[in-house]
């Protein structure tokens, strides 16, 4: 309508790309460098964007920290997600678990795969921190999924939640040296021994 008075435009959208540029380019630089290993103005730089920007989207390092473990956890949901539409019954979506897991590690790392990257926050904050509270809930979350799966094979109850224990233990030991030979092999080997497992199940 002419001569309408139009609102001002807002700053909602910038704001918002510099959010995602700085989540982006802090999870490039913890994964690589480790959370100590990379400071503020790093990943201002490598965000292209301004300092200022920073705090404006996260009121300090440790918030930023927080919402990069929120997105890696995000990130294997997704793979998990993607993994279950394609099994066909539960053995499938047990081993989904493993798939994803497995998918993760073959993601492209600017300096290769160095193992969960969860737990590797994990290993650099101090107990009681949030992000150590935020990886521990995705770890049960994970072990709750393979309980959900187990109990659409087994009457007995009682074996559910030592089985999934046993196989959460099973990927973690997995992960863990898989991030040390830089590949999924040790992933791939436990998903085998995960499907002898539920093979008779």
């Amino acid at each position: 309508m002419p001569g309408a008075k139009q609102d001002p435009p807002t700053s909602t959208q910038p704001r918002k790309r510099a959010r995602d540029a700085l989540l982006q380019a802090a999870a490039r630089l913890f994964y690589a460098d480790g959370l100590a290993g990379t400071g503020i103005d790093t990943i201002t730089a490598e965000a292209g964007v301004a300092k200022k920007s920073l705090y404006n989207n996260f009121a300090s390092k440790s918030e930023l920290v927080g919402a990069y473990l929120e997105a890696r956890h995000a990130e294997w949901l997704e793979l998990y997600r993607a993994r279950l539409d394609g099994a066909a019954n539960a053995k499938e979506r047990i081993l989904a678990v493993f798939d994803a897991y497995a998918d993760h590690a073959d993601m492209a790392y600017e300096h290769g795969f160095r193992g969960c990257g969860l737990l590797n926050a994990a290993a650099e904050l101090p107990a009681g921190d949030p992000g150590r509270v935020a990886v521990r809930r995705h770890k049960e979350e994970v072990e709750a999924l393979l309980s959900e799966h187990l109990a659409e094979l087994l009457d007995d109850a009682g074996r559910i939640t030592p089985m999934a224990r046993h196989l959460a233990f099973l990927l973690e030991g997995a992960m863990a040296r898989a991030g040390l030979e830089g590949s999924d092999r040790c992933i791939q080997e436990a998903r085998k021994l995960a499907a002898d497992m539920i093979g008779s199940l």
